[in-house]
């Protein structure tokens, strides 16, 4: 049991590692969210582990609130991203761009 309790430790505390440094590294807004998401299923599963190793269901209350929380805070975040306007919108010549030499698209619809 001890064993067991040792390895699932090791496993959240790497996840929780990375997702620290997804959260310093991220670029986006986004990439932070994600991170927090990750850090916060980590706290879960610990607390839920906890309870589960010591047959403790006070814990219980704990983890339904600090869920809530997350979801809450998750669509909060990705709702404040959708209404954000988009900085640059790529159209298909950002995309792709012809060959220098080779007509475009106007030019041989014109012929």
């Amino acid at each position: 049991m001890n064993t067991l309790w040792i390895v699932i430790t090791v496993l959240l505390a790497v996840a929780a590692l990375l997702g620290v440094g997804r959260l310093l590294m991220g670029p986006s807004i986004l990439d932070r969210a994600l991170s927090v998401d990750v850090l916060l299923a980590s706290a879960l599963v610990g607390l839920g582990a906890y309870a589960a190793f010591h047959r403790d269901p006070t814990v219980l209350p704990t983890l339904m609130v600090l869920s809530l929380v997350g979801f809450v805070a998750t669509i909060s975040i990705a709702k404040f991203v959708a209404r954000r306007p988009e900085e640059h919108v790529a159209t298909p010549t950002d995309v792709i761009s012809p060959a220098p030499g080779t007509p475009s698209a106007e030019e041989e619809g014109r012929s």
